[in-house]
């Protein structure tokens, strides 16, 4: 295996380890609060301590796949077969798209469930259209909720969800609501229903951490939880002080790893470039030999006798003067 492709290998699983990182910490409930308090409605002004509380159990991150069919597990408990999450282990579903980050949480008067979804974006993809993604996403959270949320047709205790994408590296800070809304075209009726039950939530961190104030308070956290420019003390300083999030041991060693993997990558994406570089230098060098060779009146034949280069690929480089 080349220099190149080594590193190109190593930059590969440093990416993944990073990218498992940032789920991480964007997974802690403290943070997951603040993000609350921003998106949903029930959340608003509330505290962060209070809204960490109500949600249930522990996030799944990176272990629900989304394909149809596989969302949902059958579970066995207490000789009840109960529908959840299906969390099997990686390998066994290997390869398959899988949620971020997605739990349950309580609405302040206890009497109601959202589904809530975060996903983590380093940019705006360019290979498909982001918020058709997201369509997909929280309708996938809403259908899969048949036989584990609510049984058979009782489409009334279908739970509410978001699904908020966070992506890195915009132009500016922005946040979008995406929902249902009802407009009458001939007529007016109340039909019966919930048009709050999908909602997708877009944040747009710019490259730049904005000030601290209301407006971007969201966005200066997120921002600086995932920057690849601050130092873990600045990360921590931010966290702590700013935000009063209790910087545990398990947060501490998160935003520690994550700061060592992005300076891997760093590292080895400098190395891809040199070496890349270096490549291509030595076969523009090689080329230029060949051409010099030929207009000095030498034969394609001689000049891959003399050069131990393929005919062929002695004929492209003089057929491209």
């Amino acid at each position: 295996m080349n220099t190149e492709l080594k590193n190109a290998v190593k930059a590969a699983d440093l990416k993944a380890q990073y990218d498992a990182r940032v789920k991480r910490l964007v997974g802690h409930k403290r943070v997951l609060a603040q993000i609350l308090i921003k998106t949903v409605d029930e959340f608003k002004g509330m505290n962060p301590k209070t809204v960490a509380n109500c949600i249930e159990g522990t996030p799944y991150i990176s272990t629900v796949p989304v394909e149809p069919g596989l969302t949902n597990a059958m579970l066995d408990k207490n000789g009840q077969r109960i529908v959840g999450f299906n969390t099997e282990s990686q390998e066994i579903n290997e390869g398959l798209a899988r949620f971020d980050i997605v739990f349950y949480v309580r609405t302040k008067d206890g009497l109601s469930q959202i589904i809530i979804n975060v996903e983590a974006q380093k940019d705006e993809p360019g290979e498909y259209e982001i918020l058709n993604r997201a369509i997909f996403y929280v309708s996938r959270l809403v259908s899969s909720q048949k036989e584990r949320d609510f049984e058979n047709s009782r489409y009334d205790d279908i739970k509410r969800v978001y699904s908020i994408w966070v992506c890195m590296n915009m132009d500016e800070n922005t946040m979008s609501h995406i929902h249902l809304t009802k407009e009458d075209v001939i007529g007016s009726y109340e039909w019966k229903g919930n048009l709050d039950l999908i909602n997708i939530v877009m944040i747009g961190l710019a490259r730049e951490l904005p000030e601290h104030d209301e407006t971007y308070e969201l966005h200066r956290l997120l921002g600086a939880l995932l920057s690849q420019e601050l130092s873990v003390d600045e990360k921590l300083n931010i966290i702590g002080n700013e935000y009063n999030i209790p910087i545990e041991e398990n947060m501490r060693k998160d935003v520690s790893a994550m700061c060592n993997l992005g300076e891997g990558i760093e590292e080895k994406g400098i190395a891809i470039g040199r070496e890349k570089g270096r490549i291509e230098g030595r076969i523009e060098g090689e080329a230029g030999l060949i051409l010099k060779m030929y207009k000095n009146g030498l034969s394609a034949e001689q000049i891959a006798s003399a050069t131990d280069k393929q005919l062929e690929e002695v004929k492209e480089i003089i057929a491209g003067i």
